[in-house]
């Protein structure tokens, strides 16, 4: 009998049609907008996306001035570009159609006791929460994201662009799920993937089409894909493609939507303890987004320079205070000797000063463009582990490469 060893670790990953990253993509449109209008424009606008209804409250105070058909255009917009434009493809009752959208508009300007602490008079920025946040990074990709969750995205993608292009045949309310078989818990914790185990997809459909259809469709998206060929059998991996069978109503008319409800999609499909606010909805000087990329940003620099095989950085804020209340590096065991994680953690202390104003200017976060990185588009695609984004740029690589000596 043969002696088979697993050892599985899952991650899943949501497109931008889902209603939790609608939420989260209207949410970060409107931070988009105000902080492009005003630099210094103070935003927390949740969004709640619920049938044809979309609800946005929370706290601004911006000099960008939005009426309520501001706000309802830029929701319609949004939407649109999701792939929620109208397509005849699926009918009022199957999913989401602009011209049915109801947006309720129920906001107020932050409290002055909060922005007394934020921005100070001596120039320095305050955390806007307090809080916990963990970056995290390992040597599993050549970004250095872990294995499950870089191939669900990549799975993602692949159904959500063809979805895009052919809205006669698939909807854009898709979720994908990737299991990789470690084989041991050693090879987990030195980061040695084996083999994908098990790929999960679902995607909606247009009625006229049958399941088999659908099936042998994604079937061949997923083998267009260009999974790591060491990982990817297509023979013995296990794939479920709409496992409940044909799948046709979706959206929001079908499953409610709120902002911060995929904080580890967004993140590092569990790989990693996460913080406890999310990320979209939030204008840079809240920690809770500000302080994920720069927690990411040094997680990565210790993985990327050779230091460890992984890293989780915690970094933690009071409300109103500049620098962190705490700093902590782990590298789970995978540190190189000569190195242990307090070196690490006196060193980031003391090489980089972590305050918002810091992360803001390191990464430009107070200016969002089409030729730099919009939040929005950050809400769609992840909010880490993304080649092109500010915070995952390598530009301190020798600083760490130099602890080693």
């Amino acid at each position: 009998m043969e002696n088979k060893t697993e050892y599985l670790f899952t991650s899943e990953v949501v497109s931008p049609g889902h209603p939790d990253k609608c939420a989260d993509i209207i949410a970060d449109s409107i931070v988009d907008k105000l902080i492009i209008g005003d630099s210094k424009s103070r935003v927390a606008s949740e969004v709640f996306v619920a049938g044809k209804h979309v609800v946005i409250g929370g706290e601004v105070t911006s000099a960008t001035n939005l009426s309520e058909q501001d706000y309802k255009d830029l929701v319609i917009e949004a939407l649109a570009k999701i792939g929620y434009n109208g397509h005849p493809h699926f009918t009022k009752e199957e999913c989401l159609h602009p011209d049915d959208v109801n947006v309720q508009v129920l906001l107020n300007r932050q409290s002055p006791d909060i922005n007394q602490g934020v921005d100070q008079v001596d120039g320095e920025t305050g955390a806007g929460d307090q809080g916990i946040m963990f970056g995290y990074a390992n040597s599993e990709t050549s970004n250095f994201m872990p294995s499950a969750i870089t191939y669900a995205r990549m799975l993602m993608e692949k159904v959500y662009t063809y979805a895009l292009a052919n809205p006669d045949v698939l909807g854009v309310d898709i979720k994908t799920q990737v299991t990789v078989d470690y084989e041991t818990k050693e090879n987990f914790e030195n980061c040695l993937p084996k083999h994908i185990h098990t790929i999960v997809v679902s995607a909606p459909c247009v009625s006229s089409m049958n399941i088999d259809t659908v099936r042998k469709l994604i079937l061949g998206l997923i083998k267009e894909t260009n999974l790591p060929k060491e990982l990817f059998d297509l023979e013995k991996t296990i794939i479920h493609i709409n496992p409940t069978g044909k799948y046709v109503s979706h959206s929001s008319l079908h499953d409610s939507g709120l902002t911060g409800r995929k904080l580890i999609v967004d993140s590092f499909g569990g790989y990693a303890p996460i913080g406890g606010g999310a990320q979209s909805s939030k204008d840079y000087t809240k920690v809770d987004r500000s302080g994920l990329y720069a927690g990411r940003w040094i997680a990565k620099h210790i993985v990327a320079s050779g230091i460890a095989k992984k890293a989780i950085v915690q970094l933690s804020y009071a409300i109103g205070v500049a620098k962190p209340t705490s700093i902590s590096v782990d590298t789970c065991g995978t540190c190189i000797d000569g190195l242990n994680d307090d070196i690490l953690s006196t060193f980031v202390h003391d090489s980089f000063s972590l305050t918002p104003n810091w992360i803001t200017k390191k990464f430009n976060l107070d200016k969002p463009s089409a030729d730099t990185f919009l939040y929005a588009d950050v809400a769609a695609r992840g909010q880490v582990g993304q080649e092109d984004y500010p915070w995952e740029q390598l530009d301190e690589l020798d600083k760490f490469i130099s602890l080693k000596k």
